[in-house]
């Protein structure tokens, strides 16, 4: 027990022990330097005669014995000493001290034989030896107040944030599987990221250069081409992953019992074309209304988050109603994008005039009439101008020529004419082609979710920059076989496009995430999500005589949002979703994805372009655009004559009824008189009013 007793009990063992060593040292000294001692006259017969029989005890036999001995005493009296504890007191230092002091106190015995005189031989020795002797007892001292912990080797507690990881692969018709290697507990272990079930959606997120499309997109693309997906890619940057949809293609194109075909969208590059008004995908008003709704939000994002206010609701009316018009007229004939841009530059009389012999949108078109009738050309202008220069910026030659032909249909998982479909975007048109193609996408979305079609895979590369309502595809397609993937930056990203309510469903819903470095509210979230672990903890407590250690365990966060914020490129924390018939425990993952560089980068060098289709010169896209406003023109002029036309027939119709009326002044006497008498019995009249 630490009691005083007990302590000063110890140190007198610990002096004692000193004072024999001490002692054992003198007497050696005594004895191996003994003329010089006469020299000196520090000789007596009394010390003489108690040294002699010492020595009888055979421990002062040569010069090493002895030394040894009293070194021995000195180490025992060290073993039980305690200093001060010093915080900062290195380790090399104490190691230096004891090593120089051996190294001397062991050597010094050769100065016995050097050829000098006997006094300074002596004191040479005897200074050497006394010097080692102090530094080992220095360094032994300073040993009992070093600070024995390792709370400084983990400066990051990245030991502790390491956690068991799944490391079979688990491998299905469906799956995605990536190779990894993560850390646990200091040693690096071999692991698998299973996405075995990917129609529970994926969401890859992650800032430019953590690694998304090389480290994972491009292994979904492969993967899932192999496993004999039909397939749709938004390429952001065209023709980066279209060129390995299009080799994998190739390569696993036996894989496919009806070998799908390739088309690629690229507004820059015309390839195929596609009409995503086609009349026969549009059976019913309500596919106009997502039409139009998906066109003016991906020209006015700002709408995203103003939905129901009057000036964003009257344009998409508007557009909705000359969409769904054209779709009636002569059997859609003319029923494309371009056409409508087209229609919808017309002057307001004709424009209504035409518009409202369609039953089924003068619903939509009242307010539009009633505020021209009443001439409130402000409201007006500011109901339809929304829509009409939005609208304008899409009226682009090249544009027109895509929109208005049809290469293919959007059902790309169609069991008899499977179809692998690649659009391309353009960073520096982002706000344009990304109108156009976030309604080819509302489009294919809904062709897609239907019963009895093929598996398929799509996959957007910086999704935010499109406006998709990708919800109702993840929530419900997965029995359909749909496998969506997400590109994003971060869930920031999303909120500043989509609105935070929006984003929050999007992240929510995805049952597999995979993210690599991502920064504020983004890392907090998916630190949140991940959850806590068990975590050991120590703390140390210093007082002038010795040192307090303890240790413990928590509750922690699993992956901190610091650390998803410092993630390097290509590593990436996640979850995965499992399949009732494919349970995965260990569900959670922190590691690096391992990629072959060297076989990836002789792969792509091995790429075949992706032919061209068509040559489309200039003068064709010149002279479709031309046939567009021609079409416009025409069909005005025609329902204008038909409308002139028939109010003609209705003025004569009218004219000869009064002429028949005014030729025949009995009849109509007639007439009248009938009409009171039926009033009159009706109210419960005695005479006629």
């Amino acid at each position: 027990m630490n009691t005083g007793e007990d302590v000063q009990g110890l140190r007198k063992i610990i002096d004692f022990t000193r004072l024999i060593s001490i002692f054992i040292l003198a007497i050696h000294f005594y004895l191996a330097c003994y003329q010089a001692f006469q020299v000196w006259g520090w000789t007596t017969g009394l010390v003489d005669q108690l040294v002699a029989n010492i020595v009888k005890t055979d421990l002062f036999n040569g010069i090493v014995k002895p030394k040894l001995a009293a070194l021995l005493a000195l180490c025992i009296s060290l073993v039980g000493s305690k200093g001060k504890k010093e915080e900062y007191l290195s380790a090399k230092s104490i190691v230096a001290y004891l090593l120089s002091g051996s190294v001397v106190y062991m050597t010094s015995s050769l100065a016995l034989y050097l050829s000098i005189g006997i006094s300074l031989k002596a004191g040479l020795y005897i200074g050497l030896s006394s010097t080692g002797y102090l530094l080992i007892l220095v360094g032994g001292n300073y040993l009992s107040r070093l600070i024995k912990n390792n709370l400084n080797k983990d400066v990051f507690n990245s030991d502790n944030e390491t956690f068991p990881q799944e490391e079979r692969l688990l491998e299905n018709e469906y799956s995605v599987n990536l190779p990894a290697k993560y850390k646990l507990k200091g040693k690096v272990r071999n692991s698998w990221i299973n996405i075995v079930n990917p129609f529970r959606s994926t969401l890859v997120s992650g800032s430019a250069g953590a690694g998304k499309t090389y480290f994972v997109i491009r292994h979904v693309i492969d993967q899932h081409i192999k496993k004999g997906f039909s397939m749709f890619l938004y390429d952001f940057k065209y023709d980066d992953l279209s060129s390995i949809a299009y080799n994998s293609l190739l390569k696993y194109k036996n894989n496919y019992q009806i070998k799908p075909k390739f088309y690629a969208i690229n507004f820059d590059d015309i390839q195929h074309c596609c009409n995503p008004l086609t009349p026969e995908t549009m059976e019913d008003i309500t596919d106009a209304a997502e039409s139009s709704r998906t066109i003016m939000m991906g020209l006015n994002k700002d709408w995203l988050k103003k939905t129901g206010d009057f000036f964003v609701e009257s344009p998409i009316n508007f557009l909705t109603a000359v969409i769904w018009y054209l779709r009636k007229y002569e059997h859609g004939k003319y029923c494309t994008l371009p056409h409508t841009i087209e229609l919808m530059q017309a002057d307001y009389d004709p424009l209504f005039a035409v518009l409202q012999e369609e039953p089924e949108i003068q619903v939509l078109i009242n307010p539009f009439i009633s505020a021209l009738r009443n001439n409130a050309q402000a409201q007006l202008e500011g109901q339809i101008a929304s829509a009409k220069i939005g609208l304008g910026r899409l009226s682009s030659p090249k544009l027109y020529y895509v929109l208005s032909r049809n290469d293919f249909t959007l059902d790309i998982n169609n069991p008899s004419e499977p179809k692998i479909v690649c659009m391309g975007n353009n960073p520096q048109k982002t706000q344009i082609y990304g109108a156009v193609l976030s309604l080819y996408v509302n489009r294919l979305l809904k062709l897609v979710n239907q019963k009895d079609k093929l598996k398929c895979s799509l996959i957007f590369d910086e999704y935010p920059t499109l406006v998709a309502d990708i919800v109702p595809t993840i929530t419900t397609a997965r029995s359909n076989l749909v496998a969506v993937t997400l590109g994003i930056q971060s869930v920031d990203q999303l909120k500043k496009e989509y609105g935070a309510e929006q984003a929050d469903i999007i992240s929510g819903i995805s049952g597999n995430i995979i993210s690599g470095q991502v920064t504020g509210e983004g890392a907090k979230k998916l630190s949140e999500t991940f959850g806590k672990i068990m975590q050991d903890r120590q703390s140390m407590s210093i007082n002038s005589n010795d040192v307090s250690i303890s240790k413990s365990t928590q509750m922690d966060n699993a992956i901190p949002a610091s650390k998803i914020a410092t993630l390097s490129s290509g590593e990436f924390v996640g979850l995965v979703a499992d399949s009732p018939d494919e349970k995965i425990s260990l569900k959670m993952f922190h590691a690096e994805i391992q990629n072959d560089h060297i076989a990836i980068k002789k792969q792509t060098d091995q790429y075949k372009p992706i032919p061209k289709v068509r040559q489309v010169s200039q003068e064709d896209i010149a002279e479709n655009y031309q046939k567009i406003k021609n079409d416009v023109a025409s069909l005005l002029n025609a329902e204008l004559e038909k409308i002139r036309k028939k109010h003609e027939l209705s003025k004569n119709a009218t004219s000869s009824s009064l002429r028949d009326n005014l030729a025949n002044p009995v009849s109509q006497t007639r007439k009248i008189k009938t009409r009171r008498k039926a009033y009159t019995k009706a109210n419960g009249l005695t005479k006629p009013d």
